[in-house]
């Protein structure tokens, strides 16, 4: 009995079929063009269905950046991609494919497949942010994704980090760090950093991981604020739901150990006495197929 599992975030759609045990039978990628909204989405999610549409999946589930009402399927908005808002997402995959569908938020699905899966086995509650263009969060308690009030989850990428309204995902996405980084042409040109993003705009963050190999200070100093930033917006987790560990993924996260560490270290910092020395802090171990595996063990459970 075979499943779909589709992705759906702010730079890359994922579409992937999958077996009871939430393994990953066929993969189709897609780069977003954000210009292109929603309506550009849903037409490489048709296309993809017709070359996938060997055999009718027996469930579908989805996971979609940005808040939605998990229980009909209905959209709330995307944060990223116009042309999302109040869009029945289920119903509409429903008539393509007369399968069931399930609708959730992708950190929730990459929260659920780290939590049974990957880095948060073992572990009760866990607690996963992504930083990707966005920043989302999700909480796995019991082996079960946490459902607040509609439309939202846990929101952890709109968490404030002032009363300026800066959020954590203005700081702390990889669009936010990229911005970051492109500003040093204007303060400090002669960084390593600098040097290695050279004229291309976009992508700049994937240099930070070989910046700081190099020692390069300006490196650093985005290091440290962006741990800063999340290590502060983390202790409010921390002291709300006492998780067991905390699993950090997406696309900023292959900055990999210093980035873990420094956050982990910094949260320490923020958090009160009676939790020292907080929670573990960890690499999330599924990488791409967090959310499209979250959503196969959605999908079959059903």
């Amino acid at each position: 009995m075979n499943y779909l599992a589709i992705e759906i975030g702010g730079s890359k759609l994922q579409i992937v079929v999958g077996d009871n045990d939430a393994n990953i039978l066929q993969r189709k990628r897609f780069n977003v063009n954000p210009a292109d909204g929603g309506v550009g989405i849903r037409r490489q999610i048709e296309s993809a269905l017709r070359e996938l549409n060997s055999t009718k999946p027996a469930a579908i589930a989805v996971g979609f950046g940005g808040p939605v009402d998990w229980r009909t399927g209905k959209i709330c908005c995307s944060h990223q991609i116009e042309g999302w808002a109040d869009f029945e997402l289920g119903e509409w995959l429903h008539s393509l494919t007369g399968a069931s569908v399930i609708v959730e938020n992708d950190s929730n699905t990459a929260a659920l497949s780290e939590a049974l899966r990957g880095a948060g086995r073992g572990f009760n509650p866990v607690f996963y942010f992504n930083m990707g263009s966005g920043v989302g969060g999700g909480l796995v308690v019991d082996g079960k994704i946490y459902h607040g009030a509609k439309p939202g989850e846990v929101e952890f990428g709109h968490l404030l980090l002032d009363r300026n309204i800066t959020t954590v995902e203005s700081r702390c996405s990889g669009w936010a760090v990229d911005k970051k980084i492109r500003a040093l042409k204007t303060t400090a040109p002669e960084s390593e950093l600098c040097r290695l993003i050279g004229e291309k705009t976009g992508g700049e963050a994937k240099h930070l991981a070989a910046a700081l190999q190099e020692g390069d200070a300006a490196a650093q100093r985005i290091l440290h604020e962006t741990a800063q930033d999340l290590a502060f917006a983390l202790s409010h987790v921390v002291h709300l739901f006492h998780p067991e560990v905390i699993v950090m993924g997406g696309g900023l996260s292959l900055v990999g150990e210093r980035l873990r560490a420094a956050v982990e270290n910094a949260l320490r910092g923020f958090v009160m006495e009676a939790f020292a020395p907080g929670p573990r802090v960890c690499l999330a171990q599924l990488g791409e197929d967090s959310v499209p595996v979250g959503a196969l063990l959605l999908a079959s459970a059903r």
